[in-house]
This record gives structure tokens, C-alpha cells and sequence, in this order.
């Protein structure tokens, strides 16, 4: 069985669904979840959106450089200037969508300060601003006609056709279907479950950036890894509650095993430096101390205003036990972003004609080696209008049919044996963390070839735990081929 759509959006975070929202009414949209619609890593996102709208201090130029200096300038200048400069549109229709930012009692919005921001420029809903942006979005795209919303589908494979692109599906009640279409946006997300520990969601697996990859389409800086410096330190689970930026932002200190405060040995900035500057000083100050207990306290500000401030970070911590408002509180870096990914242009198009890709999953090259905090919200939403009104500019020259590509979900008979995913992560946190490990990685490459080869070649039968297994080997293939160039 087969259906056709004029464009097929791979994920439903913030990317995807404003991709829908901003493509022409008459088009016939699908939105593929692989999961259920609200687990994606825009609604994990807790600071806010980063942009300059209707404010009498701050301007583009200053977001532009704050964004170049926090990524080493090896961003694309460019790039940097459409999201900066653009911003204010899309914040500006997110908020006419419904979008509940804070404000001061004048009625002004508030916006707070995060690391390597220069100006008071983030808004914010309380400490959930992603789940915030990305709720008011599905509600608004689910009541357009146009766009069907696959929920619990699976994307096992894509291949390109002579009019487009096909995506062979695994559906909830396990049958395949195969879907065509003329235009494809991948808007897969991150990459954190190839890694031990991370922030990210359980469908950051990077499975878009593996179908581009297969496909043929460049992939850029992979090894542009953001390790979040306040994630919550609790090993004992893969997915690690992250303390928002924005405490740093209201003045939360960072403190050693001593309970002593360290930055201003590294860094004059101090806990607002740059994510990776605070990544790095973190782990070197724990070479120096020989422990990794680390912690954030901004126990000395008024309780009641960080229990309005950050609602969601007090109660997931007094569910561990630890009460924000009272004590220091335990956090070390852990994986948490992507810099790199699917290359595109400033349309967001890839190297491959008509598919595109949007959001984490891709390279824009805004973020250069490290993202300035609350820039990946804005970079979602600038990015996916720009792919939605390049498809609108060349609907009118598509082909009129589809072609259909052959896809076999039986190559084989037997699911693939355990510990792939393990075993990668294991390798990847080894090698690939804060300050990569050069030898582990050289080491862990040859194991991780040898892997992905096995999973190419093997008889095994294309289901989920195929697929991810091969997500996972290949994104960390071709991040430690990288490192060891």
C-alpha cells in the first residue's frame, strides 16, 4: 500500500511543525512521529528563544557578535545574519499563534540573560519554553486540513525517485506502507542517544542525518558536539535532567567538590562564559581536584521568586531530593546539542534537489564549533520558513505523478543481536566527550566500522531496533572519522 503527498516533514518538534504551518494552504502535507507527538527535544528546551523584538537597548548587530564569539568564529556570517536579523518576524508570529511568553507587571515581555549573551535578550515561559513553543504549534497545525499527522510511524528507509522522494514506513499495528512525495524535510532532531548520558529525548537517534547520509547528501562538522555544563548529575539514567542555562543567568554560582567557586581561573566571564568554556573549565577543574563532584547554588536568592522562576527545574529536583531554594545542587557536563549535521544552504536545502532539512538535525553553520544558549529555537523556526518558501516557490514545476522506489522490510529473518547501541555509547563517551580522547577515538572508529559493516551486510530484518542500531553506528562513524582526520 501507497500514498502519495506533495511534501512528507520527518518530525514533529518545533522545526516540522512550523515547516507545515508556514507551506501554502492548498498542498497535501505529511508529518511523520516516530514516537508520540510531544516527545521531541524542542519541548526539553527550558530557557527561551533568543531574538531581538521591540527593544530600546539591545539590536541584531549584538546578537550577531555574541553568537560569533560563542562559536569561535567558524560560524557562517551569513547564516548568522538572516537568523538575527529575522528574528523579530517569527517571534512576532509565534505570539500572534498563541505563544504565552512572561511579562513584567507593566506588561512588557521579560527577557532574561543567558551565557555569552551580551543583552537581555531571551524570552522565556518560566523554565519551559520549548514545550510552551512546541504545544501551541501542534495545537495550531492540527487544525489545518491540509496536513495529516502520522503518530507512532516509524521512517525505516529513504530513498530518492525520479520525482521526488519515498519513505517506507513502519506503522503503529506493524504493517509497511510506503509514502512518496515530491519535496522532503527532515526535521529529525539531535543526535544525544548515540551518547552514554545526554539531555535529549529518546528519539534523538539520529536517524534523519543517516537517511541523508545513505542518500548520498553532504554532512558537515558531525563532530560539532555540545556538552551542556549543569546537566543534573544522576547516573543512574541515560536521559539527564538539564538545570537551565538561565539559572546561571539569575546568578546561580558554580562550585567545586570543596564547595568553592573555580571560574574566575579560567575564564573572566565566569559562570556566564560560553557553554564550552564552562564545559572545559568544569573538566579541567576536576582533573586538578581529582573528583567529579560538581555543583550550581543559587540557594542565597529569595525562594519564592525561584520557585516562580523555574517551576519545572524545582520540582524534578525535590522529586530527587534536592530542594533548589536551599541547597547546592549536583550537575556535571553531559551531551546535550548538535552544531553540525545535514549541510544546507540558506534555503535549507541539501546537496540532494528538493529535500531539505531543518532544525537540529541540520548544518546551517549559524552555531559554528559551540551555540550560543537559545539560539536552536530561533534557528527551528527562521530556517523551516525558509525551507516552507522554497518548496511554494517551486511547487508549480513539480512533476505531476510519483514514482515509487522498492523497499523489502524481510532482507532477513532474525532481529540483530544486543549491544550495539551499548557499545557505541560506551565508545563515543570515551572518546568524544568534553576534550576528545585522540587515541580512544582512533581505536573506537575501528570497532564502530566494523559494527556499521556487520549491520549492512547481516541477514537481519529491518524493525525499529535495526534501524536506530544503524542510526546510532553511523553518526558515530562518521564524528570519530573526524576527530581522527
Amino acid at each position: 500500500m501507497s500514498r502519495n503527498y506533495d511534501v512528507i516533514i520527518a518530525g514533529c518538534g518545533a522545526a516540522g511543525l512550523y515547516a507545515a504551518i508556514n507551506l501554502p494552504a492548498d498542498l497535501n502535507i505529511l508529518i511523520l512521529c516516530k514516537r508520540e507527538l510531544t516527545l521531541c527535544n524542542s519541548s526539553l528546551a527550558q530557557g527561551g528563544i533568543a531574538g531581538v523584538y521591540n527593544s530600546p537597548t539591545d539590536n541584531p548587530q549584538y546578537h550577531q557578535n555574541d553568537t560569533m564569539i560563542a562559536g569561535g568564529f567558524k560560524n557562517n556570517a551569513d547564516a548568522v545574519h538572516t537568523l538575527v536579523s529575522e528574528a523579530a518576524q517569527d517571534i512576532e508570529r509565534i505570539i500572534n499563534l498563541g505563544v504565552d511568553f512572561d511579562k513584567n507587571p507593566d506588561g512588557s515581555y521579560h527577557r532574561t540573560l543567558e551565557g555569552g549573551h551580551s543583552h537581555h535578550r531571551i524570552f522565556h515561559h518560566a523554565d519551559s519554553t520549548g514545550k510552551e513553543i512546541a504545544s501551541k504549534l501542534l495545537s495550531y497545525v492540527q487544525t489545518l486540513d491540509n496536513v495529516e499527522i502520522m503518530e507512532n510511524t516509524f521512517m525505516c528507509e529513504v530513498k530518492k525517485t525520479s520525482t521526488g522522494y519515498s519513505a517506507f514506513l513502519k506503522m503503529p499495528d506493524n504493517s509497511y506502507e510506503t509514502c512518496n512525495c515530491h519535496f522532503m524535510i527532515l526535521a529529525t532532531g539531535g543526535i544525544g542517544r548515540v551518547y552514554k548520558y545526554t539531555t535529549n529525548s529518546a528519539i534523538a537517534t539520529g536517524d534523519g542525518i543517516t537517511f541523508a547520509y545513505e542518500m548520498g547528501a553532504k554532512i558537515k562538522n558531525l563532530s560539532y558536539v555540545q556538552f551542556h555544563p549543569t546537566a543534573f548529575n544522576n547516573k543512574e539514567t541515560r536521559e539527564c535532567f538539564l538545570i537551565s542555562e538561565a539559572v546561571r543567568g539569575e546568578g546561580a554560582y558554580l562550585l567545586n567538590c570543596k564547595k568553592e567557586r573555580f571560574m574566575h581561573n579560567y575564564d573572566q566571564r565566569l559562570e556566564l562564559a560560553p557553554r564550552d568554556v564552562v564545559s572545559h573549565s568544569i573538566i579541567l577543574e576536576a582533573r586538578k581536584q581529582n573528583s567529579t563532584d560538581f555543583f550550581l547554588d543559587i540557594s542565597y536568592k529569595d525562594s519564592d521568586f525561584l520557585k516562580k522562576r523555574f517551576p519545572m527545574i524545582y520540582h524534578n529536583l525535590m522529586e530527587q531530593g534536592f530542594d533548589l531554594t536551599k541547597e547546592p545542587i549536583p550537575i556535571y557536563p553531559c551531551q546535550h546539542y548538535l552544531m553540525g549535521g545535514i549541510d544546507v544552504d540558506m534555503n535549507s536545502e541539501t546537496s540532494l534537489t528538493n529535500l531539505f532539512a531543518c532544525g537540529e538535525c541540520s548544518h546551517t553553520g549559524v552555531h559554528g564549533s559551540n551555540r550560543l544558549a537559545s539560539n536552536s529555537l530561533l534557528e527551528a523556526l527562521v530556517f523551516s520558513r525558509h525551507a516552507a518558501d522554497t518548496i511554494a516557490s517551486r511547487i508549480d514545476s513539480a512533476p505531476e505523478g510519483f514514482d515509487e522506489a522498492e523497499f523489502d522490510a524481510h532482507i532477513g529473518n532474525s532481529r540483530i543481536p544486543k549491544g550495539y547501541r551499548t557499545e557505541t555509547r560506551n565508545i563515543m563517551q570515551q572518546a568524544h566527550f568534553v576534550i576528545p580522547d585522540k587515541q580512544a577515538a582512533t581505536e573506537g572508529l575501528e570497532r564502530i566500522k566494523k559494527m556499521r559493516n556487520d549491520l549492512l551486510t547481516g541477514n537481519y530484518l529491518m524493525d525499529a531496533d535495526y534501524v536506530l542500531a544503524k542510526s546510532i553506528v553511523t553518526v558515530a562513524e562518521i564524528i570519530l572519522s573526524e576527530v581522527t582526520q
